[in-house]
């Protein structure tokens, strides 16, 4: 396959990728204010995502994290962010390439992103699936292996 000189697509992924950064450092650096909050939903089995084996088995394809009050060290590189969350009471620290992620929104300001991240799943040399990023096939028979997301109740979130 002849690779396009022109790569819109693949251009227009990392500018949104680099939203997502900005708005992590931002939060890093200063801290949510009024009622903004992030919605990261990402692929769990994408290379160098680190999450703790209990979450990879509750989420073997895809997570979507919550960053509102109870977040702790959230830092962010480059092309990853690492960041200290609570699952059932019990801080775990996880690790995100930004290249994992599929969805990010901020309900609070109505904004939200969608990537079109596709990944392919292929066997590692120790035997285990890896999932491989790669752009969104703009084939029609490619439609049918995009993962979708799932919708979650922003009230379970909200103050009252």
């Amino acid at each position: 396959m002849d690779m396009d000189p022109l790569p819109y697509d693949h251009w227009i992924e990392n500018a949104l990728r680099n939203v997502i950064r900005q708005a992590l450092r931002v939060t890093a650096q200063e801290g949510l204010s009024g009622d903004h909050h992030f919605l990261i939903t990402f692929h769990t089995g994408a290379e160098g995502v680190k999450i703790p084996p209990s979450l990879r088995a509750e989420h073997p394809d895809e997570m979507t994290i919550v960053i509102q009050r109870q977040f702790e060290n959230l830092v962010v590189g480059d092309d990853a962010f690492t960041v200290t969350l609570r699952f059932s009471g019990k801080a775990e620290r996880l690790h995100v390439p930004l290249a994992a992620v599929t969805s990010f929104s901020d309900p609070a300001v109505d904004f939200g992103l969608q990537l079109n991240m596709t990944y392919k799943a292929s066997q590692g040399e120790d035997g285990k699936v890896v999932m491989e990023p790669g752009l969104a096939d703009q084939s029609d028979d490619a439609s049918d292996d995009k993962a979708t997301g799932e919708v979650i109740a922003l009230d379970a979130f909200r103050k009252k």
